[in-house]
């Protein structure tokens, strides 16, 4: 039996199967609305308003009585009022009847503003796809030598090429395309050891790709062969977000669909990776077969979605991988629209929980070749650290979850047009100024109306609430005290909370807060990094850390000062404390641009120590006392001055 379902303002409609949630219905008549948790009605994110009464013009009458019973988990984020007026979360009504979905404005996806722009880097070019021109000799009577034995000889004979394999498909053509060429042509070869494309007419390009798959992001560089320029780039919202934000929410979706799921997954990745293909050689004018070679870095959950591999073994103990070296497959076989022929090149992977990608930030960055105690933190969904110098390095992941992405933050967003990313406090008197993506000036520089704020983004998060511990808003505990004489703090059903945004300057029709919850779930975050950056500081026997790089897109919007106010990580000189952007998406270019690179991460992958903090006995100690800011105990005299002496350890012990 079907449904009739129309989404309001998008106005997309058409039918959909009876006992089907609205979340899964709108994904199927292609409506964007936010959902962070994986269906799993924990988030709330995903609220809209089911209209009630008689619709002429679509031919439908709407009740709210054609969707299954309100749940008490629906109850946790929709108060009594709001569900008289008929609103339910998406991923919990289930279609019993023809129905009018309003998604408002809070609910409806944006385009994430992404940006994962490559950093510059001195690199010799030696990649593993190269071109060489040859023109052959026709055969003829007195020389009936076969086309692949005489390719062969010259290639060897002109640049040194022996033993040369061709790929089957190549070889299939092979007589045609040297004919048709009037036998001058290009022949593009991998690794100096196979054939993979015979090009009539002279070598003029030379295209290749790397790929960061993120959790959340999903970032592309083409590149030239020849020169190393970053030519074009992409990047986009990790599709499989609809599936869960976090890794574990996304393996439990494959476990619990089996078959299916993985599938799912795995054809969402490769439709997007293609899709940033078409995008990128479109802005060159090349034709995505002109793209010879792809490296791939990402998760190992991301890894293994994307090689198709079965992720479930990844989420129980002892957290095994299927594999850990670096990997080659043939874009034909896993369905990536480059060269049919051309060389998928996946890096590494360190252990169950560290990926590839934080083998393309060792790459990158080269703390291994440092005298300083270096600590890099990729912050994300899932929290990699690397620490360690010259004298050898260790990494560990630790579940920072989704609240720096704006998931579990009342009125926490992505980086999207209407997000305030950045936020600044007058302790004086409370009064706030702040910045909204897609506004050019701040917030006390414009009109109310003209501001039009829908939420709160992973760096405004950072900057309010660092601002709040500056002010005294917040104590060391992480308590918002209602005790201070403010209008802008407010008695909630939980405690306080502080309004940042008035109603009239928001998109949203109510005041956008703080809420004590919100603050509670930054504490988890933030702790968990802090603990994880501790234990591995007494297991490695550092005193303390004079470097901090942050890597990740997300780490160039974090003001490096209040990120140690919140206790991200150890102190450290402030000026020590760098953001290098995407560090794994540089790395990825490295090995695309220079095959030595891909030895030399197989070897990082191997010599990097792992530490499994769900096995050390002290992990929960250090990470209650990371709950505080920034710490309950550890100094932090490198933020003398910045925040109340109370609030710090100012000693330098």
């Amino acid at each position: 039996m079907k449904c009739w379902v129309i989404f309001q303002p998008s106005g997309r409609r058409g039918y959909v199967d009876k006992g089907k949630n609205l979340l899964q219905s709108s994904r199927e008549l292609g409506v964007d609305i936010k959902t962070l948790c994986g269906e799993k009605q924990t988030c709330g994110k995903c609220r809209v308003r089911i209209e009630e009464g008689s619709f002429p013009s679509y031919g439908i009458y709407s009740k709210r009585k054609n969707l299954s019973p309100f749940t008490s988990e629906e109850g946790k984020f929709i108060d009594a009022e709001d569900k008289r007026l008929g609103y339910r979360l998406s991923c919990a009504a289930r279609l019993q009847g023809d129905v009018v979905v309003y998604v408002p404005e809070e609910s409806r996806g944006e385009k994430q503003v992404i940006c994962k722009a490559p950093s510059d880097m001195g690199i010799e070019i030696n990649p593993a796809v190269k071109g060489y021109d040859l023109e052959l000799n026709p055969p003829s009577l007195s020389d009936p030598k076969a086309d692949l034995a005489r390719l062969r000889a010259d290639l060897e004979k002109r640049h040194g090429l022996k033993g040369l394999d061709i790929d089957y498909p190549i070889l299939i053509r092979l007589g045609d395309t040297l004919r048709t060429a009037q036998w001058r042509v290009t022949a593009v070869i991998w690794m100096d050891q196979e054939i993979i494309d015979i090009r009539p007419g002279d070598f003029k390009s030379l295209y290749g790709i790397a790929i960061d798959i993120g959790t959340t992001t999903v970032a592309g560089y083409l590149c030239d062969l020849l020169s190393g320029e970053v030519l074009a780039m992409d990047s986009l919202m990790n599709p499989q977000i609809t599936f869960g934000e976090d890794i574990m929410a996304r393996i439990t979706y494959t476990t619990k669909h089996p078959g299916e799921g993985l599938k799912r997954m795995h054809e969402q990745i490769i439709q997007s990776i293609n899709q940033m293909i078409v995008n990128t050689t479109q802005l060159i004018g090349a034709s995505p077969e002109e793209v010879y070679e792809m490296t791939i870095v990402g998760n190992t959950a991301m890894h293994h979605f994307f090689l198709g591999i079965n992720p479930e073994y990844l989420g129980k103990a002892p957290f095994c991988p299927a594999l850990h070296q670096s990997i080659d497959v043939k874009a034909r076989d896993l369905g990536l629209k480059i060269h049919p022929s051309g060389n998928i090149h996946v890096l590494p992977i360190e252990a169950g929980f560290v990926g590839a990608d934080n083998v393309g930030v060792i790459l990158a960055q080269q703390p291994h070749h440092l005298d300083e105690e270096t600590l890099i933190i990729d912050i994300g969904t899932n929290g990699e650290l690397v620490m360690g110098n010259k004298e050898g390095l260790h990494s560990a992941s630790c579940a920072t979850g989704p609240a720096f992405e704006g998931a579990h933050i009342t009125f926490g967003m992505r980086a999207a047009p209407g997000a305030i990313e950045r936020v600044r406090l007058n302790p004086e008197d409370d009064e706030v100024s702040f910045k909204v993506i897609g506004v050019d000036r701040w917030s006390d520089q414009c009109e109310p109306e003209e501001i039009g704020a829908k939420g709160i983004c992973g760096s405004g998060i950072i900057d309010t609430v660092a601002e709040m511990v500056k002010a005294g808003i917040v104590d060391k505990s992480g308590r918002l005290l209602g005790s201070i004489p403010s209008s802008r703090i407010k008695r909630a059903k939980k405690g306080y909370e502080f309004v940042l945004a008035k109603v009239s300057e928001t998109a949203i029709g109510r005041d956008i807060t703080i809420t004590s919850d919100d603050i509670r779930q930054v504490q988890l975050a933030k702790g968990a990094l802090y603990a994880g950056a501790k234990v591995m500081m007494e297991i490695l026997g550092f005193k303390k850390i004079n470097r901090v790089i942050l890597a990740g897109a997300f780490g160039n919007y974090i003001d490096p000062e209040k990120a140690m106010i919140l206790g991200l990580f150890p102190d450290c000189e402030l000026q020590k404390v760098t953001a290098v952007g995407n560090a794994a998406g540089d790395g990825a270019r490295l090995a695309l641009l220079n095959k030595d690179k891909r030895r030399e991460a197989d070897d990082i992958a191997r010599r990097v120590g792992y530490i499994e903090l769900t096995l050390c006995k002290d992990f929960a100690d250090q990470f209650a006392s990371a709950m505080h800011f920034p710490h309950m105990r550890d100094p932090f005299p490198h933020l003398r001055g910045l925040i109340p002496d109370e609030v710090i350890n100012l000693r330098d012990g």
